[in-house]
């Protein structure tokens, strides 16, 4: 079984921070019963994006994270859906640095991950989120979701269910061979159907495989993410960073976006 939210927040007293996130969300939707049942269904102890950004920001603010000293960077997947997750938190830290490719993977690698630690404000902070995401349509379809002004309604991460597909012809013995290895104009991908490999069993054997995938890519996902933490010095002038990580599921229009928060963690410089 999967663990429950990761979250466990206090709110803050930062009223003028607390202000920010009530303004974001000021015009936010109602979530309906039925809805949030799908979303527990499929993806027990995820939390619509506003109860994740009012707890993240006030837990963080009694750290000493500020808008004015945090910078704040992610790791999502390239489609416009993941942007809105940005957009919420961008409301608070401002703009942030990407480091994120395809299905969330850091495709910045230590060179844009060595860059971001250098634009971490001098005695300040960063907060990191990172993980893959997965569209839930209205009707409760893992996978799908609708997009405004799309009449499909389209795959969700399209990338992550490529990848899951050619790892089912490895898996169950029918990929065909090529001579193409590898294509720089799709370097990416190729990258993410590799990393997805070792849970090819796990999304095999597993009761619903659109549920489990974002969970399997984001443990390949948080691997790398640690290891371009730790494998990256930070300067003694910079207080730390938040590690927020998780699965991020997109809805359709007039629906609030939500996220499975799996682990949140703080490293100061020292380590």
């Amino acid at each position: 079984s999967r663990p429950a939210s990761s979250l466990n927040v206090v709110v803050g007293e930062d009223k003028d921070v607390s202000e920010k996130v009530k303004e974001i969300f000021a015009n936010a939707p109602q979530t309906s019963a039925e809805f949030l049942e799908h979303v527990q269904k499929n993806f027990p102890g995820a939390i619509d994006n506003k109860e994740l950004v009012t707890n993240v920001v006030n837990q963080l603010s009694t750290i000493g994270y500020t808008p004015a000293n945090t910078l704040l960077a992610t790791s999502l997947c390239c489609d416009e859906l993941a942007r809105q997750l940005e957009d919420d938190f961008t409301g608070v830290y401002g703009s942030n640095f990407n480091l994120g490719g395809l299905a969330g993977f850091p495709f910045a690698g230590d060179t844009g991950f060595w860059n971001m630690a250098t634009h971490i404000p001098d005695d300040g902070y960063c907060l990191i989120v990172y993980g893959p995401h997965v569209g839930l349509a209205a009707d409760g379809t893992v996978g799908k979701v609708e997009r405004a002004g799309v009449e499909l309604i389209d795959t969700c991460c399209a990338s992550a269910i490529a990848a899951s597909q050619y790892v089912r012809t490895i898996t169950d013995g029918t990929y065909q061979i090529t001579a193409t290895i590898q294509r720089f104009t799709d370097f990416q991908q190729g990258a993410v159907q590799e990393l997805c490999l070792p849970h090819g069993k796990r999304l095999k054997d597993a009761e619903n495989p659109m549920s489990e995938l974002p969970y399997a890519l984001y443990e390949s996902q948080d691997v790398l993410l640690r290891k371009l933490v730790s494998s990256n010095h930070i300067a003694e002038n910079k207080k730390g960073l938040a590690l927020l990580g998780g699965i991020q599921i997109n809805t359709g229009p007039g629906t609030l976006d939500y996220f499975h928060p799996l682990s949140f963690d703080y490293v100061n410089t020292d380590g």
